[in-house]
């Protein structure tokens, strides 16, 4: 084999290795989680959460900075255990869901912080402005199911904040509301 052959394939075995280095996941959307909360008018935190989630991740765990992820929320699956106050949150006022459908989160930056955490800095995309947030996160392992061993799954568990404001939010205040919303996430992702 000539020389000049020789140092291609070695460069293609590289080039391959450092390709297939991240692992590819589907978000299972009956196992992931949003859920957020804010001040109200300073008697208590309101909670809710969005029962419609979607995503993918890449995931190298040799280094975790080559990792991605991808997320994408219904706005209209937003649920606070009120259907009035559901219905509000969803309307102009607040998440203004049918001009807007979908909030995103999209990573832009990962810095490993730990053995099985990391910051991940993404673009937020709410009510058509998107903005830099970062999510506290932390990968809490993989195995296959149980039941089936050829179904691998991997789980994390987020938590940030940003200002609603900022995004376009702005009745929160004239409802005593926020203006940080707290975010609580946790998802569960299965190998492709």
């Amino acid at each position: 084999m000539k020389l000049s052959g020789l140092i291609a394939a070695v460069a293609g075995v590289l080039m391959a290795g450092s390709a297939f280095a991240a692992d590819a996941y589907d978000i299972d959307p009956a196992h992931a989680w949003v859920g957020f909360k804010t001040n109200h008018a300073g008697w208590a935190h309101a909670h809710g959460a969005f029962k419609t989630v979607s995503g993918s991740i890449s995931f190298d765990k040799e280094d975790v900075t080559k990792s991605s992820v991808e997320i994408t929320i219904d706005a209209s699956s937003i649920d606070t255990n009120d259907d009035k106050r559901n219905t509000h949150l969803k309307s102009p006022d607040f998440l203004n869901a049918e001009e807007f459908p979908q909030i995103t989160f999209k990573s832009t930056a990962i810095e490993k912080t730990g053995d099985k955490t990391a910051k991940v800095t993404g673009d937020l995309t709410l009510l058509g402005t998107s903005k830099p947030v970062t999510l506290d996160v932390t990968w809490n392992g993989e195995s296959p199911l149980p039941w089936d061993a050829n179904t691998i799954k991997t789980g994390f568990s987020a938590t940030g904040s940003f200002n609603g404001v900022d995004f376009g939010i702005t009745k929160m205040a004239d409802f005593g509301l926020g203006p940080d919303i707290a975010l609580d996430i946790d998802v569960e992702a299965v190998k492709k």
